[in-house]
């Protein structure tokens, strides 16, 4: 029996070898795997001698040779396979030991050059790996250190067995899988098209398993892509309370993609994926404040997000209400010791760098829906004002508030907003009315005197009509209904100033 053993990473690999070597296994290696087998004082032969044919271009060309491949693919059922072997002088090669060149390491260094990481490219080590684990009924291929210990023991018992050797073929095809995605998003850079691509190669890492998923009798874990482009809670340092949950997660990164999409200071208070209370202020716990008081009982047991590091002000406003998790840039230490006085606070801190996502993924029965991501620059002096009564400046400036805000709420929806703040919001509604509805009634007697948004346009003027019964001033909405006229038309009775932007926000 010969082993093929070539790897970067050494652990535990002179006790495999050293096990291999006393059941009687000849051993073959490449430059320090050779090594560090030679200095333990274990019998092996470099791939070199084996071949008959010398590395050359620096290494780059070792194990690309038939002698290799031909002892790795032979299919020992086919006399002809084996006939081709013997004519040419080489036997067959019952296990490969492979693990990979560390491409990942290498390009996430800041200093690190196109040259560099095309250097870092393996690749003898994934066409090894994929001709042993293609002839896995008869060659063994281990990637992971954690299966050298039981792979050893089996093989002195005379295994694995097959069902076992085809388990560690499907994890070396997926350790190439994700190596090569890594590599192909390495080289895409930063231009990752305008839309969805012809195919979708995901190279994802798991980073912590959960507790359970969404329900306790579902699993869950987090992954995170091996090579972000942006930054976000997945890239989050947990500073202080309990490990997160599924929901927790999802909740802190609904917090986290709305804040982020405000240029000026915004708090936002997460309930359910849905934003119930959001604000901009310049004074921070004043706008924590009004954030909070847009939906105080949604606010309990809620997410709250900054985009801005939390002062210490902020973190004794927050003290009165118990929450399940803060995100936020980072945090004053006044403020840090403030919020580590609850015991069970999840509290993260999201590194600097780029926010949001290049492409919104979901998944399907059987399959993905892939979109970019609902990102634009919007020119709130471009919406056409539809209305005789145009808004005055301050309901401009709650309006484009508004339409920023209600894009992170689920459609239906609709928001209400005054002097800068979220007051009411109806959202998941399988009609518009019954959203304007339940954000009329979330904002109670802050109703009058405040503006609407809603994500999409009304498709009949009922919704439009109980805002202004509600003592809504002034309306913004996509536009586009066959029955925008009729909409306009409640609106002018109503003395309600509107403006349409032509985009609409759905959320679903």
């Amino acid at each position: 029996m010969k082993a093929l053993i070539s790897v970067y990473d050494k652990t535990g690999i002179v006790p495999l070898a050293s096990s291999l070597a006393d059941m009687g296994v000849e051993l073959i290696s490449t430059g320090g795997t050779f090594r560090a087998i030679e200095e333990a004082d274990l019998p092996v032969k470099q791939v070199s001698d084996y071949t008959g044919f010398p590395e050359v271009m620096e290494g780059r060309v070792k194990t690309l040779h038939p002698a290799i491949h031909g002892g790795l693919l032979a299919r020992r059922d086919k006399p002809e396979h084996m006939e081709q072997l013997q004519q040419q002088g080489f036997d067959t090669i019952d296990m490969v030991v492979v693990n990979l060149y560390p491409f990942l390491e290498v390009v996430r260094r800041d200093d690190i050059t196109l040259d560099e990481a095309l250097e870092n490219i393996d690749i003898g080590g994934p066409t090894m790996l994929r001709a042993a684990a293609k002839n896995y009924q008869w060659v063994t291929v281990v990637v992971d250190p954690n299966d050298y210990e039981w792979v050893a023991a089996s093989l002195a018992e005379g295994g694995p067995s097959l069902e076992q050797r085809r388990g560690l073929a499907q994890k070396a095809f997926q350790h190439v899988s994700f190596y090569d995605s890594a590599v192909a998003s390495y080289l895409s850079g930063e231009d990752l098209g305008d839309e969805p691509p012809e195919t979708l190669n995901l190279a994802y890492q798991r980073v912590a398993p959960l507790r359970y998923g969404e329900n306790p009798h579902q699993k869950g874990a987090l992954y995170a892509p091996a090579l972000p482009s942006t930054t976000g809670v997945c890239q989050a340092e947990q500073l202080h309370g309990r490990e997160l949950s599924f929901n927790n997660y999802m909740d802190a990164d609904a917090a986290w993609r709305t804040v982020s999409d405000f240029s000026e200071q915004a708090v936002v208070v997460i309930k359910h994926a849905n934003p119930c209370g959001l604000a901009c202020d310049a004074d921070m716990a004043q706008a924590y404040l009004k954030a909070y008081d847009g939906d105080p009982v949604s606010a309990f047991g809620g997410i709250v997000g900054f985009n801005r590091p939390v002062t210490a002000a902020t973190a004794q406003a927050m003290s009165p209400i118990f929450y399940e998790v803060v995100v936020a840039p980072g945090y004053e230490p006044e403020a840090l010791e403030i919020l580590q006085q609850k015991r069970n606070l999840r509290i993260l801190a999201v590194p600097d760098g780029p926010s949001g996502a290049s492409f919104d993924i979901r998944p399907l029965s059987g399959g993905l829906l892939v979109q970019t991501g609902d990102v634009l620059d919007e020119d709130a002096s471009s919406w056409q004002t539809v209305t005789q009564r145009a808004p005055s400046r301050q309901e401009r400036l709650d309006l484009a508030f508004a339409w920023r805000a209600v894009k992170h709420v689920k459609s239906n929806a609709i928001l209400l907003v005054k002097d800068g703040a979220m007051v009411g919001m109806g959202a998941g509604q399988p009609n518009r009315v019954t959203s304007v509805h339940l954000a009329l009634r979330a904002a109670g007697d802050k109703g009058p005197g405040s503006v609407l948004a809603s994500d999409a346009f009304f498709p009949f003027p009922d919704g439009l009509e109980l805002a202004a019964q509600g003592g809504v001033t002034a309306v913004v909405q996509p536009g586009g209904s066959i029955r925008d006229q009729e909409v306009i038309d409640a609106a002018n009775q109503a003395g309600v100033a509107m403006l349409t932007t032509g985009v609409r926000h759905f959320r679903h």
